[in-house]
């Protein structure tokens, strides 16, 4: 039998870590412009560190809990709106083992937001071009493996918002759908 949580409907360990390793993916390939800003700040290296070790096999821990807010701390110090989002996608991967399986909240965030948050990061990195954040959308698309896009279908539509982020995840949300 899988461990499992329990809510409007069940997540299994194995749901939760299919989640924590896509929030994971999208986090590692934007730490480095967190990293590069704030070399001696640690705090989301941590966070993505937790995240690993829980979608290798690890039981959730509180390591998870505290350095998830360790680098949401971080981003909110963050020099830029680029580093910020990158510190921010590294707290998420820490706080996907934690994902709730409430089906009216809005925890659709908490599985797509650092992939959109990534998206958001390539267009400030090729001058705003917002053809470099629906790239990197695709590419989030593709690498959701339908595990993935099983759990975020029990949750409701990603939330309408004016934020370029929120607007990304949206549109992520609407093609894994």
């Amino acid at each position: 039998m899988t461990a499992s949580v329990s809510g409007d409907f069940e997540l299994t360990m194995d749901e939760l870590r299919a989640v924590t390793r896509y929030v994971a993916w999208a986090a590692e390939d934007v730490l480095p412009v967190f990293e590069s800003a704030h070399p001696d700040d640690r705090r989301p290296r941590a966070a993505l560190d937790a995240a690993r070790e829980f979608t290798a096999g690890a039981r959730r821990t509180r390591l998870q809990r505290v350095t998830s807010l360790d680098a949401h701390r971080a981003a909110k110090e963050a020099s830029g709106e680029a580093p910020r989002l990158a510190a921010r996608a590294a707290g998420d991967a820490a706080s996907a083992p934690y994902l709730h399986p409430i089906a009216k909240s809005h925890q659709v965030g908490h599985i797509l937001r650092a992939a959109a948050s990534a998206a958001r990061i390539a267009e400030i990195h090729a001058g705003g071009d917002p053809t470099a954040g629906d790239a990197a959308i695709e590419r989030a698309r593709l690498r959701a493996t339908p595990g993935l896009v099983g759990v975020l279908r029990r949750y409701p539509l990603a939330p309408a918002s004016p934020s370029r982020v929120g607007q990304l995840m949206t549109a992520l949300d609407a093609s894994l759908r």
